[in-house]
């Protein structure tokens, strides 16, 4: 511990600006500096107490983020000698593990039998239960990673992550493969992320060296003006070398380490007394040059929970009438109440069913409950292996004792949809419950199956701001559990029946529009990343005012090339819903890189899908930052393309700030120049800032957290954020700002 203290204390003393202070000082007490020398040593160490005070801090935390897993005690399956415990920093790649009920994962391992429940608290800052599954076996020799189509950190048991609950497969225990240990864990990549982050380029660190270096070129010209001057006049050789070193120390501020210093800490307690905390305080100095902010939409502009607001059935081909949650009435039975039951992620815990927001609500809707598997209903060959769930006092007639849930393909943010087998009490064989995007599940399903004016019931909802998903079903012939449990993904999730809609109400949050406006006000851009729906992300844009009213939306569509047709981008302005529809902008192939003549010398808005985005970014890469420059909705993102957009968005030299839930923003919060996670977590390493208050209301908070920290450096009215560097692209778009006549951007 002392030697800790000590290397601190011997790095932050040999920092060159206190060794150049050390020199000045020296020099100023000879001459009879006495007063101002004292009360700048003071100062200096003062800073370097609490320097070395917060390095020791940060060094503890992280110390004790890493040790927690080096000393758990775990049991190993060994050829030939059967179980074996031992610690598990002796834990190799390789090794099988065995996961006997709750503990901490000290590695990270691929589950290979049965399946378990752990939060991913530490890692996403999300304390929501994830359900891990078994990689599904298979006869290819391709790598693991691309055994199925689904993401396969579904698969992953990650390092630092908590397992509350194991199910085993009936075939013994839950076994998992030791993939990575210490540093090469997804922990470990995050410690060395905090102990090595990513440089970065911070104007005014070159600004301030730059300074400092012309400071030092004026000290030198006047140490040999006045050792010239001196000398000329016979002044002693004592005396001429201490005036003139005396004029070159003095060119160089002898308080600034300790400004600097002070400066970061006092700004860290300030955000402290807001309730963010900081894991990377050199991104303080970032905060203060942020110029646009990129927000997730649910969990972050909206309220995380959902209302449910009806269901929209489908019987013949045809969508029927709404059946409205506002009549307090429960839930009709049918195919699609049998799919709200049973396909979901929820888990039981301690007798409290746990999960995410949006399956929670959904399965409440029901009024069904749900029980763990007992003898009246364990007929599948699982003992203890699988949920059940049956009508609860509240809910409508049903035909249906209780159903089992018998396996999970979980929901996936890249595939946008999940499903589950399940088998109902008295049948013998199988049913497959699907849900996810309505655009994306209509393409399993057979046309026949989906009603003709699917696309305009769906907008008729988006339209207006809800949260709309999709169900299917269909019955699998196979009557062994044992096909079940082999099935691919690729095969259930394949020629279903279309079987209608859930509308829920996703609301705004109260502090969302006032932020937005704060931000506006500021001329610093705001911009929405989120994996929903493309129309209501625009309705909650337009409604949280991050689209002013007045403006024109449009819509960018790029399609893939496809046989001897090129990609190609169409460009279509939104209707306006007080309106009525507009008419279409002229579609343009582009391969001129042009902009719709209708977009110039007005005030517009991009907005496009993860689709098209991937799209432009592989063949019309050059018309990206145009594109940039002026979009404002990014919906059905994954988490790699959030992180692509920040990247591209800090190629035009904007200081981006990302707020998202702490989730699948995980890439893009560390992407970003400032990223602030709203999480619980008060230490979660998910972002380099975690707001403890689950709002954006941080975001203005984190942005002021600066101001001090420039005092020693500029003077009100003269500083200026810093322009993106896009002059050529400016041409062609004169209104990538809607405030310029009073924006310093401008």
């Amino acid at each position: 511990m002392q030697v800790t203290h000590m290397l601190f204390l011997y790095l932050q003393v040999l920092n060159p600006f206190y060794v150049f202070q050390a020199f000045t000082l020296t020099l100023w007490l000879s001459q009879g500096y006495i007063e101002y020398s004292v009360a700048i040593i003071i100062l200096s160490i003062i800073s370097i107490v609490l320097s070395v005070y917060d390095l020791r801090q940060q060094s503890v935390k992280l110390h004790n983020l890493v040790e927690d897993h080096n000393k758990v005690q775990v049991t190993v399956m060994v050829k030939d000698k059967g179980l074996q415990k031992l610690e598990s920093h002796l834990l190799v790649p390789g090794d099988t593990l065995i996961l006997p009920g709750k503990t901490s994962l000290p590695c990270d391992a691929i589950l290979i039998d049965g399946s378990c429940v752990v939060t991913e608290g530490m890692l996403t800052g999300e304390s929501i239960p994830v359900t891990k599954t078994p990689l599904p076996h298979t006869e290819n020799t391709v790598a693991w990673k691309s055994h199925s189509l689904e993401d396969y950190r579904k698969h992953v048991l990650f390092c630092g992550t908590e397992v509350i609950q194991v199910k085993p497969s009936g075939q013994g225990p839950v076994r998992a493969v030791v993939l990575q240990t210490g540093y090469n864990t997804a922990k470990g990549d995050l410690v060395r992320s905090i102990l090595y982050p990513r440089p970065l380029n911070f104007k005014l660190y070159n600004d301030a060296f730059k300074f400092i270096v012309f400071l030092a070129f004026l000290g030198i010209v006047g140490f040999f003006y006045a050792l010239g001057v001196y000398m000329y006049h016979g002044v002693s050789p004592r005396d001429t070398a201490t005036m003139a070193l005396l004029l070159l120390t003095v060119t160089v501020p002898p308080v600034l380490p300790a400004a600097l210093t002070t400066g970061i800490v006092y700004a860290q307690k300030r955000l402290k007394k807001k309730k963010i905390f900081c894991i990377s305080p050199q991104r303080i100095n970032m905060c203060g040059q942020i110029n646009l902010v990129c927000f997730d939409k649910t969990g972050t502009l909206t309220e995380d929970g959902l209302d449910l607001w009806g269901t929209v059935p489908t019987a013949d081909n045809c969508f029927q009438e709404v059946n409205s949650f506002a009549s307090g009435k429960a839930l009709p039975w049918g195919p699609l109440c049998a799919a709200m039951a049973s396909c979901h992620s929820l888990i039981l815990l301690n007798g409290t069913i746990q999960g995410d927001p949006l399956d929670l609500k959904m399965f409440e809707g029901t009024a069904w409950i749900m029980e763990d598997c007992d003898a009246d209903y364990c007929t599948f060959g699982m003992p203890g292996s699988h949920i059940i769930i049956k009508p609860g006092p509240k809910a409508s007639w049903s035909p249906v004792e209780a159903i089992a849930i018998l396996r999970q393909f979980p929901f996936s943010s890249s595939l946008q949809r999940m499903s589950v087998v399940a088998q109902v009490a008295g049948e013998d064989h199988f049913h497959v419950y699907m849900k996810g995007a309505p655009e994306m599940l209509a393409k399993f399903c057979k046309s026949e199956t989906v009603p003709k004016n699917f696309p305009q019931e769906l907008r008729k909802y988006t339209i207006q701001g809800f949260r709309v998903i999709a169900f299917a079903h269909k019955g699998l012939k196979m009557k062994k559990l044992s096909e079940v449990e082999n099935l691919a993904r690729e095969k259930v999730e394949s020629d279903l029946t279309f079987l209608g809609l859930l509308i829920m109400e996703n609301r705004l949050k109260k502090e969302s529009k006032p932020v937005l406006k704060e931000l506006h006000e500021a001329c610093i851009r705001t911009v929405m990343i989120t994996g929903d729906n493309l129309q209501t992300a625009i309705t909650v844009a337009k409604n949280s005012e991050m689209i002013p009213g007045g403006s024109q939306v449009i819509l960018v569509e790029a399609n893939e090339p496809e046989d001897f047709v090129p990609a190609s981008v169409t460009w279509q302005l939104v209707e306006n819903q007080e309106n009525g529809p507009e008419k279409n902008e002229t579609c343009v192939n582009i391969g001129n890189s042009s902009v719709p003549d209708g977009a110039r010398g007005s005030c517009y808005h991009f907005a496009m899908s993860g689709k098209s985005y991937q799209v432009i970014f592989q063949h019309f890469n050059s018309l990206l930052p145009k594109i940039l420059l002026n979009g404002t909705i990014f919906a059905r993102m994954s988490p790699g393309q959030k992180s692509s957009l920040i990247e591209e968005f800090q190629k035009l030299n904007y200081y981006v700030g990302m707020c998202g839930d702490g989730a699948n923003d995980c890439g893009a919060l560390k992407m970003a120049h400032a990223g602030i996670s709203l999480s619980e977590q008060e230490a979660s390493v998910a972002s380099p800032f975690t707001s403890k208050i689950a709002n954006i209301a941080c975001v203005p908070h984190l942005i002021r957290a600066h101001q001090l920290r420039l005092l020693p450096w500029v003077l009100p009215g003269v500083w200026k954020p810093t322009k993106p560097n896009s002059s050529h692209i400016l041409e062609a778009h004169p209104h990538f700002l809607t405030c310029k006549s009073t924006c310093p951007l401008a």
